[in-house]
């Protein structure tokens, strides 16, 4: 199972947060800068994934890709396949870089929204729902379309009032 999932840019800065199971704020924050510490550090040429991480319960492994400069790191159980997890890593990124046409660090800060709809096609509760990069983007692209169809309504709605007022 999945139990979170932060992107942290190559300053520590969370630009992504999602835990899978209740943690106090203050025991997140220093989860996230534990992660980030123990990620940072390590030489681009060792294996992406640590395990028995010291903030977290035991049996408990971090997988991560870098990309740019951001961390995508999954925080998964022992359960989870390593491997497996990293080509979600890379089936989340793929789908930010169709959605938003070459994601940078911007995209996830000013479209935090739509950032959370994508993992959530994704992932959701720490169980992943979809690895297939078309059906995660025509679930986004429907979505986006319902959005449009409502700021119309809503845009309509509104004159209609304001002829009647």
């Amino acid at each position: 199972m999945i139990k979170g999932i932060l992107v942290i840019n190559n300053h520590g800065k969370p630009r992504l947060t999602k835990f899978y199971e209740h943690l106090p704020v203050e025991r997140q924050q220093n989860m996230i800068r534990e992660c980030f510490t123990l990620i940072s550090k390590r030489s681009d040429r060792v294996c992406n994934f640590l395990e028995d991480v010291g903030a977290w319960s035991k049996d408990t492994k971090l997988v991560y890709r870098v990309y740019a400069t951001l961390y995508f790191i999954f925080v998964v159980d022992g359960s989870e396949s390593e491997l497996g997890i990293l080509d979600l890593i890379h089936v989340f990124v793929e789908s930010l870089d169709h959605v938003f046409e070459n994601v940078c660090e911007l995209d996830l800060i000013f479209h935090t929204d739509k950032v959370h709809h994508i993992l959530d096609e994704i992932v959701m509760g720490g169980m992943v729902l979809e690895t297939n990069l078309q059906e995660i983007l025509t679930a986004v692209k429907e979505q986006e379309e319902l959005e449009t169809k409502g700021s119309k309504v809503a845009t309509a709605k509104l004159k209609l009032k304001q002829q009647l007022s």
